[in-house]
């Protein structure tokens, strides 16, 4: 596959990286579908097993989402610069900790978030404490099976003769 394929491809995920944080995008359909595109046209073992694996990740967190208690967060006063910030966390910690980093990045992005916002520590930590209960399980959950998913695809990408 051309080297402009690849970018287009690594767009798409990226914008469906995006399209998680943001509410209404389709995120994960993205993926899924850059992932299809891509191994539609490498047609390789590796490729298809890519796309089967990320297939069946992205069912079961659909389900595990459903099976999370939904919760409000307008209520609580939250910005929408707060899920970019949480985004954007998880982003550098999944790249300076592979797979494990995004977490703590997710959490440390929230508190950076509300620490700008409210002022102090304990505020803060208060605050990130009840958006991670009102949205931010539902959201990593996802966010982190598509990091996971992109971080696949990027191995098998490189793996590729």
């Amino acid at each position: 596959m051309e080297v402009p394929e690849l970018l287009l491809i690594g767009g798409v995920l990226s914008l469906g990286l995006l399209g998680v944080l943001a509410p209404g995008v389709p995120g994960t359909w993205l993926i899924w579908a850059a992932l299809l595109w891509w191994s539609m046209h490498v047609r390789t073992g590796l490729a298809w097993g890519v796309l089967a694996a990320g297939t069946v990740l992205l069912c079961c967190v659909q389900v595990v989402k459903w099976q999370l208690p939904p919760r409000r967060v307008r209520g609580l006063g939250v910005p929408p610069r707060t899920a970019a910030f949480a985004g954007g966390g998880a982003l550098l910690g999944f790249v300076l900790f592979p797979v494990v980093g995004a977490v703590p990045g997710f959490v440390a992005g929230i508190y950076g978030s509300e620490r700008l916002r409210l002022g102090g520590h304990g505020a803060a930590v208060a605050s990130t404490r009840e958006v991670m209960r009102a949205v931010g399980t539902s959201v990593l959950v996802e966010l982190f099976a598509c990091l996971l998913i992109v971080g696949a695809w990027l191995g098998a990408v490189i793996a590729q003769p």
